[in-house]
């Protein structure tokens, strides 16, 4: 029904920045709210930040004043700027959209994109 495709994630060196993209399709009426979570080897999955469609945004502690969400409504996209990256941010960054389908106008509808891999290293 609705499909999330993520983009940008790879190696980059710390204090580096890297520009993750995601782009939503499929049956979608409205999306209430777009975001990006992360899961580190070992780790339950965490927020990272998420934006709604009216642009109220939301950041984890760890990546406040480094990283940025943004998003374009008319094109369905969240991008994530993530700026001063540090080791700890190596993770499986995943887009997370909140959708009412065009299906199924009635309820809410969570989805997930399959993941893209941020990795900090020297």
């Amino acid at each position: 029904q609705v499909q999330l495709v993520e983009s940008g994630g790879g190696l980059v060196q710390p204090g580096g920045s890297l520009r993750l993209s995601c782009a939503a399709s499929g049956s979608i009426f409205s999306i209430y709210a777009m975001g990006w979570y992360r899961q580190a080897p070992g780790k339950q999955r965490e927020l990272v930040s998420t934006i709604t469609r009216g642009g109220t945004t939301k950041y984890a502690d760890s990546v406040k004043g480094r990283f940025t969400i943004s998003r374009d409504n008319a094109k369905n996209t969240v991008d994530l700027q993530m700026n001063s990256l540090k080791p700890e941010d190596t993770a499986v960054y995943y887009c997370n959209a909140v959708v009412v389908t065009t299906t199924d106008k009635s309820r809410y509808l969570e989805v997930w994109g399959q993941g893209t891999l941020v990795t900090v290293s020297s």
